[in-house]
């Protein structure tokens, strides 16, 4: 009814998001709050998008999930989900022995967790994999293996990359451990659905990932991570653990040393993979370290965020002969 001021595009041109007006054969595409040019690509897992009038073409690979455990009981399962479990216990991280008692399965990941610090928080301190008649035992920088009377043959080779040990099956079974307090597993596509435990199911919904050893949903991490304990003496986990409210001096101190999670230096990172959930948890991890292990829980904290950064193909260099550095002729 009345003019309104402002800027608007010719009849048949449209807005490019940059001030500028373009035909629809140029329009850009945005992700993660960033706009890219017609034509241009880019990698989302294991698949390209390309961008064509304003829209993203995408190829259907099928990719592998994979689920992260780190640090003083942070877990981000296979579709996602980031919660916090601190439970002094051996839990299943994930088994594809699911559904009814006498289903079969071909591998189980189990994580034993011990408290690591005064506060109560627990850290991942062993791993056991049972592939088929193997089980490996992971703890104290190495691994062993140990041949039982049952199951299947498994056949698995193992590898050191850079810091990590990787062990990969050939039931599409993945592992990697920085031999400390982070867990990577991988699997293949082919379980999509198909396993349980503190990890989630990998069904692409991140709603039901707290599905508990019976089978029923529960909102409530804690009770979700209880179910998943293999000795029933061990004792449930009743409350949330808050180590900064605890130990209030290592606060600030925290606060000053994760903030790096926040900065310039992973700026590029930013609206690839939201910081605030990492930065909460390495708040959490250094205040809670207090026995001796500070420096190393703050490193794998920040760790843990620059590996999803890589993930998403923003590469970031932190360490620095100040901040977690790595002996490069060590481990050469």
């Amino acid at each position: 009814t009345e003019c309104v001021s402002g800027c608007v595009c010719p009849e048949g041109l449209f807005d490019d998001g940059k001030g500028g007006c373009v035909e629809e054969k140029d329009c850009p595409c945005i992700h993660n709050n960033q706009w890219y040019s017609s034509g241009q690509k880019i990698t989302v897992d294991c698949n390209t998008c390309t961008c064509q009038k304003g829209v993203w073409s995408c190829t259907d690979n099928v990719c592998y999930g994979t689920c992260m455990i780190y640090g003083s009981g942070h877990y981000n399962t296979f579709d996602g989900k980031f919660y916090d479990f601190d439970g002094n216990c051996e839990y299943v991280a994930i088994q594809d022995f699911c559904g009814d008692k006498n289903s079969s399965g071909s591998f189980s990941i189990i994580t034993e967790n011990v408290p690591c610090g005064t506060t109560g928080v627990t850290c991942s301190k062993a791993i056991k994999m049972f592939l088929g008649k193997t089980e490996l035992k992971l703890e104290n920088k190495e691994y062993k293996e140990i041949q039982r009377d049952v199951g299947d043959d498994v056949v698995y080779w193992n590898r050191t990359v850079g810091l990590y040990l990787v062990i990969e099956a050939s039931n599409g079974v993945m592992l990697i451990w920085d031999k400390k307090t982070t867990v990577f597993i991988k699997l293949s596509p082919d379980y999509k659905g198909k396993v349980c435990g503190l990890c989630g199911n990998f069904d692409d919904k991140s709603n039901n990932d707290f599905t508990t050893r019976s089978g029923l949903q529960e909102p409530n991490a804690l009770k979700f991570g209880n179910s998943w304990k293999q000795s029933p003496t061990c004792p449930d986990v009743r409350e949330e653990i808050k180590p900064c409210e605890m130990k209030p001096h290592r606060k600030s101190w925290a606060e000053k040393e994760c903030s790096i999670i926040q900065s310039e230096v992973f700026k590029i990172c930013h609206s690839k993979v939201d910081p605030a959930p990492f930065y909460e948890a390495c708040v959490h991890d250094a205040c809670s370290c207090d026995s001796g292990g500070d420096c190393e829980c703050f490193c794998s904290a920040v760790a843990a965020y620059a590996q999803e950064c890589t993930k998403a193909e923003a590469c970031v260099f932190w360490r620095t002969p100040d901040i977690c550095p790595i002996f490069c002729d060590y481990y050469n």
